[in-house]
């Protein structure tokens, strides 16, 4: 970590966002998805899908720092980082995230924790990532300046989502105040790669997708 630090001019960059749209497929699904797969359909799986297609659009998100070159990915190789009960953490990879729809992430990313936090891992199963994400949420925190994991160049931290009141905007009608689900999802990224307005935009993607997709043809 402190190496990485060294190398890459680590910025961070923060959007907020609703869950309320995520809820609407999300809880209609809860039981039933409890039953089918045997684990509950958290929030994760969401971010996991809506950063994989951001990544499409923003490419250079998804690439490594070379010698005196930007290399960018052609596929996702999705690290979802695993705390290891506070002793230390594992970052298993999803390969080729971007073929791989709602359910399908839900499953991979729920059977890699599972296997990393009982040691059943290959060494192939933990190496080779093009981008991170880390769920400090889990833990209740609100807002995590993450460290990069080289030669990626950002890591996106997924913090506690918790109940705030918000304004609802509705075309032709006076605002209105609603509770909704809401969180910080924070990027770490080396300044070498892009500048600010290109990390922002991605963020605004992520936060697009999640805030306006349909996801019940997903669920």
């Amino acid at each position: 970590m402190v190496a990485s630090k060294a190398i890459s001019p680590h910025v961070l960059s923060v959007v907020e966002v609703d869950y309320a749209n995520v809820d609407v497929a999300r809880l209609r699904v809860k039981e039933e998805f409890k039953v089918q797969e045997g684990f509950s359909l958290t929030y994760l799986p969401f971010i996991a899908r809506a950063v994989v297609d951001a990544l499409a659009d923003f490419p250079h998100m998804n690439s490594s720092l070379g010698e005196n070159e930007l290399i960018v990915h052609r596929y996702v190789d999705l690290g979802i980082a695993v705390d290891l009960d506070y002793q230390g953490l594992l970052v298993p990879v999803v390969r080729d995230a971007e073929g791989k729809r709602l359910r399908a992430l839900s499953r991979e990313i729920n059977d890699l924790a599972t296997r990393t936090r009982s040691r059943h891992l290959s060494p192939d199963e933990i190496s080779g990532g093009t981008f991170t994400i880390s769920n400090n949420g889990s833990a209740g925190s609100v807002l995590t300046m993450p460290v990069i994991n080289q030669p990626q160049v950002a890591i996106l931290s997924t913090d506690a989502i918790v109940k705030k009141p918000v304004v609802i905007e509705v075309p032709g009608f006076s605002e209105s105040i609603a509770i909704h689900p809401v969180g910080n999802l924070a990027m770490a990224w080396d300044h070498r790669a892009f500048d600010g307005a290109y990390a922002a935009g991605f963020l605004s993607r992520v936060k697009l997708i999640l805030e306006t997709r349909d996801w019940s043809s997903e669920v």
